[in-house]
């Protein structure tokens, strides 16, 4: 290592008493991280790319610095869901140094690694008062069942007004509209619930009639939209 001269010619003093880094809750418990593998813990982020095209939200499941569990959610961009593929395989395994100094391919996924890397490393990560935090598996848990993303897609125009296209429960099949062509219900297949009937031999019709559901005043409404086409 080198010293410039000033520092050379200085007369050494000592150094106060040393306390460490200040403590920081970890699944339950108080930490002082000193080390990438003092660190653990479950968190959730959102990330993007300059020109704000497409989103991310990537789930991490930490155990000792190591990424023991990834989800990655992408919405907006086509190219994203196919970055999204090799960055759940290039994420676990990884610390969380290596994985914060990796092309996840996507400059979503990049910056979403970003703000979890600063969630984590400050001990604001959602099992920080989380005895012995989250099990593998519990980022899975995020998807409900099928196994989907939540997703939220709504269109709307001023000349013709809204339309509902894909929310929470599912697939938006119909709208349903009173007198004033208000929008006051919808009905929904859930394709996830639906294609795993279908994987398990149900006849599709059969699926679908399953998987479906409604929400809100349907049986009040004057008609029912197909918001795709009308």
């Amino acid at each position: 290592m080198n010293y410039s001269h000033e520092v050379q010619n200085m007369c050494p003093l000592a150094k106060g008493a040393y306390h460490g880094p200040a403590p920081i809750p970890e699944e339950g418990k108080w930490v002082q991280v000193k080390e990438v593998k003092d660190i653990s813990g479950l968190t959730h982020g959102i990330g993007w790319c300059a020109p704000q095209q497409g989103a991310c939200k990537l789930s991490l499941n930490v155990k000792e610095g190591i990424i023991e569990e990834a989800l990655v959610e992408t919405i907006g961009c086509s190219g994203m869901t196919h970055s999204a593929a090799m960055a759940s395989e290039i994420l676990v395994g990884k610390t969380l140094l290596e994985a914060l100094n990796t092309d996840l391919v996507c400059d979503a996924i990049n910056t979403a690694m970003r703000e979890l890397f600063l969630q984590i490393v400050y001990g604001r990560t959602q099992t920080a008062f989380s005895e012995d935090g989250l099990p593998i598996g519990a980022g899975l848990e995020d998807l409900g069942k099928g196994l989907r993303s939540q997703t939220g897609t709504t269109y709307a125009t001023s000349a013709k007004g809204p339309r509902y296209l894909e929310l929470a429960e599912g697939y938006i099949t119909k709208c349903a509209v009173d007198e004033n062509n208000t929008i006051i219900g919808y009905k929904f297949v859930h394709l996830g619930k639906m294609m795993e009937m279908i994987k398990k031999g149900m006849d599709a019709n059969e699926a679908l009639e399953k998987a479906s559901g409604q929400y809100g005043r349907v049986d009040d409404a004057a008609r029912l939209i197909d918001p795709r086409e009308e």
